[in-house]
């Protein structure tokens, strides 16, 4: 991503803030070089989008013959069934979201096997990035590496709101194992040191 494509957002949203760095994950741990490259798996994403998009259907059709046949009609039996499945919809969209999801904004795996598990949160108030990491093996299950980080938003946006990709993937990389194992192989095929640094790092050199 050059810096002319960087996006940038205004830095006084957390939501576009997170928004913006839940969104780089997927590029960066597709893109890794083999075999650490992950593919990602859509299958919660798809239901809910299934799941959103059937009760907005649901909803615009009903409202259209509403307004179609007019108010009588509320009262016949297809009505009243569209209805309670529009609210079923909802309510099962909703415990999807916060039970089933929990905040997932990437799940992926490798060609051997190994899944990693991606959440993140923010509080707040707080511009505070976290994420809880899980990367598991691939035959047993077996947790190879589990924990929570967190970084200030502005180690990777400058003051303008631009987001900058490779203090985040840096970031990563120190903090996720797996990650860092693929930096290193990226830096053994390209022969360069490692020169990230962080937005902020870089604001306080120019002073």
């Amino acid at each position: 991503m050059t810096s002319t494509e960087a996006p940038k957002v205004p830095v006084y949203s957390l939501n576009d803030l997170k928004s913006t760095s839940d969104d780089a994950l997927t590029p960066y741990l597709c893109t890794l070089p083999q075999p650490y490259t992950f593919k990602r798996d859509y299958t919660k994403t798809n239901i809910r989008f299934v799941v959103g998009y059937s009760a907005v259907l649901i909803a615009g059709v009903t409202f259209y013959l509403d307004r179609q046949l007019g108010w009588e009609a509320t009262e016949a039996l297809w009505v009243k069934v569209a209805v309670a499945a529009y609210f079923v919809l909802n309510t099962f969209l909703t415990y999807w979201i916060w039970a089933v999801e929990a905040g997932e904004v990437f799940k992926g795996s490798r060609k051997t096997g190994e899944t990693i598990t991606i959440q993140s949160y923010t509080k707040k108030n707080n511009p505070v990035y976290k994420l809880k990491v899980r990367y598991t093996a691939s035959d047993t299950k077996k947790v190879l590496q589990e924990k929570e980080i967190q970084a200030s938003f502005t180690h990777w946006f400058s003051e303008n709101g631009t987001f900058h990709p490779e203090p985040f993937r840096a970031w990563l990389a120190r903090e996720i194992d797996i990650l860092a194992a693929a930096e290193k192989e990226t830096l053994k095929k390209t022969g360069n040191a490692s020169s990230h640094v962080s937005v902020d790092e870089g604001r306080g050199k120019k002073k």
